[in-house]
């Protein structure tokens, strides 16, 4: 009896077997009284299909596979006795022009550490966790997320921190070393999430995983499968959320990959003009073909319900939207209107984001969408998309503009820090400042700063507290929160001799309490989507540079003003406009000593006074330092 029933090949067929991981790879499994492997794969346009491993000596006339009823499909299946967990293999397929391909698994759980290719045998479902009241939790939210702190702290597992003294792959962290110093640091900082990249496996170290061999396997570059799974286990038990890029967009041409997998266009569109991106010289899926869709979703709830981890980015949206994203003309076909929308890849993402959120609620899908296409987070069935956030580039975009000035021209540049305001109603957006804008020659953020030294730092304070403060969930990369001087790289740790030095510590301890006061205060999070929860006081202080906003909570408790300094001139006669007469708490001062900075006894209460300012009826009255910060409560 066939592991790959008529039931797996219909639904298969139909782009809807939802567990087809499951099904499809390697499985332990047992046949009469013969314990050992089932081997599955789809390869309809091969002519022959075998299995090789070291199980067999790489013996390529050894286990012959069969093609399942039925035949049209083209899945090919294979058990093979006494093969153990953690056997390498591959499939070797003879295609009908005669030639051979040496493949790994598209479906494999696990797979060699590179330069190695083969895939491994793995039994990915017996790891015990204990996660419940996380998981529970996480159910019962549903659509409430929106209401919910979220502050991501973005990490690349194999330069975050490694082991001193250590050669190449012996330097790095496995994903339970990792367990144990990278949760306890963004537990400590006061994170909602990690946002992991390159997990799923990828053979080059220098696409950080963004091209993707293994959408099914965690790299082995950390550890095995069950190691990872220890991993989100652990982050849910300390109140963590984890969120994975995945990348749906493209893969690479790589040999073992999927790139004509059955010797023909089989994963990617045969035209290539459609199948592949000239600048990046990666295929791209045919979302088109059911199987194709199937393999992608399946990979998408495999992470989600699998490893249960809460989340995905999905990279590069933009570029499966657009059929001319990145194409000259001549180098791309028009849809059937002669629009250069991609109508397959919108179909597929409306279809997983509403599985994906529907079997899993609580969990997000998250957009990494540089355009204004409009609906990204609108329900499907209003012909939006059906993410659950997007990133706001708009916003990132214009905050490095404005941040890059010197002082003096920012006052020509103010609607860049309040252009975002006027389009927030329009999607679920989170703020980004993300790996991509700290390598490649941009300057980490600390040396996009304008001016001397010191200057640099006041600037990144003030730039993190507008950022903190102003509406959508925050992510924010590793080695940012400190002000890492140096532009990332994949090849090495993070600077963190620099905490030894006040200025990065300052930093450091800056960003701690930007996230403590984000998380502690519901103002912060809970009104993201709408003008309710964000007020200007004054959004035309061109001249002065200064912006101030109020955060507002559902209940109108506990609100947050923000006054901040982009200038380097002090302001002692300072006086801010308030929305009503209470007594204001300054709960947050750039000046403190303990950010290194002069003031030792600055007031802590300021009562509101009937002076008008700002177009209100009360005012306070605060001495605002050079690049000053000051939030309070009322």
């Amino acid at each position: 009896m066939s592991n790959f029933t008529d039931m797996d090949c219909y639904l298969f067929g139909q782009g809807t077997h939802y567990d087809i991981y499951r099904k499809m790879g390697a499985h332990l499994a047992k046949q009469g009284k013969k314990e050992g492997v089932c081997f599955d794969v789809w390869a309809p346009n091969a002519a022959a299909v075998f299995v090789i491993g070291d199980f067999n000596n790489w013996d390529e006339t050894a286990c012959p596979m069969k093609r399942v009823e039925p035949e049209t499909m083209g899945v090919y299946e294979l058990f093979v006795p006494d093969v153990k967990e953690g056997a390498l293999y591959k499939f070797l397929i003879h295609t009908r022009d005669g030639r051979k391909l040496y493949k790994a698994d598209p479906f494999a759980s696990y797979a060699e550490l590179r330069p190695g290719t083969a895939s491994r045998v793995a039994d990915i479902d017996h790891f015990k966790w204990s996660d419940s009241a996380w998981m529970k939790s996480r159910a019962e939210m549903g659509d409430n997320i929106y209401e919910q702190p979220m502050t991501i702290y973005e990490v690349h597992p194999g330069s975050w921190m490694r082991h001193p003294g250590r050669e190449e792959d012996d330097s790095l962290y496995t994903y339970r070393e990792l367990t144990k110093s990278l949760v306890a640091y963004v537990k400590e900082m006061g994170y909602t999430h990690i946002e992991l990249m390159g997990i799923s496996e990828y053979p080059y170290d220098g696409s950080w995983g963004y091209q993707v061999t293994g959408y099914y396997a965690p790299t082995s570059r950390y550890g095995k499968p069950e190691d990872f799974a220890y991993l989100i286990n652990e982050c849910h038990k300390n109140k963590i959320g984890v969120i994975l890029d995945w990348v749906p967009a493209h893969f690479p041409r790589d040999a073992h990959g999927l790139a004509e997998f059955d010797g023909t266009a089989l994963y990617e569109y045969a035209d290539p003009r459609k199948g592949e991106h000239p600048d990046w010289g990666t295929k791209i899926f045919d979302y088109s073909k059911t199987e194709v869709k199937n393999f992608l979703i399946g990979s998408a709830l495999m992470w989600i319900e699998n490893y249960h981890v809460d989340g995905l980015r999905v990279d590069a949206v933009a570029s499966m939207l657009y059929l001319d994203y990145g194409k000259q003309n001549g180098q791309w076909v028009p849809n059937k209107y002669g629009g250069n929308k991609n109508l397959e890849a919108i179909e597929f993402f409306k279809h997983i984001n509403t599985v994906i959120c529907g079997r899993n609620p609580g969990a997000v899908m998250i957009a990494e969408e540089s355009t204004a296409w409009p609906k990204v987070t609108g329900k499907a069935e209003e012909d939006g998309l059906n993410f659950s956030y997007k990133w706001n580039m708009g916003w990132m975009h214009d905050f490095l503009e404005y941040m890059k000035l010197d002082p003096y021209f920012r006052k020509f540049n103010h609607n860049k820090m309040t252009f975002a305001m006027s389009y927030n109603e329009s999607e679920k957006y989170i703020l980004v400042l993300s790996h991509d804008e700290v390598v490649h020659l941009k300057c980490s953020m600390l040396n996009k700063m304008p001016g001397l030294e010191g200057d640099k730092f006041k600037n990144l304070m003030a730039g993190y507290a507008f950022m903190m403060g102003h509406s959508g969930k925050k992510l924010l990369f590793m080695g940012q929160d400190f002000a890492q001087a140096q532009e990332w790289s994949e090849a090495r740790e993070l600077d963190w001799y620099l905490l030894e030095n006040p200025n990065h510590k300052k930093i450091h301890d800056w960003v701690k309490e930007l996230l403590h006061i984000y998380k502690e205060n519901r103002c912060m999070y809970e009104l993201d989507t709408s003008w309710a929860g964000f007020e200007w006081i004054n959004a035309d202080d061109c001249d002065r540079s200064i912006f101030s906003f109020v955060r507002k909570s559902k209940d109108g408790k506990n609100n947050l003003l923000f006054v901040i300094n982009f200038t380097p001139v002090e302001r002692p006669d300072y006086r801010v406009g308030v929305p009503r007469r209470k007594t204001y708490k300054l709960i947050l001062n750039s000046e403190d000593a303990k950010f290194n900075g002069p003031q030792t006894n600055c007031p802590d209460m300021y009562k509101a006074e009937k002076v008008e300012c700002d177009g209100r009826k009360y005012s306070i009255s605060y001495p605002l330092a050079p690049y000053g910060v000051a939030v309070f409560k009322f």
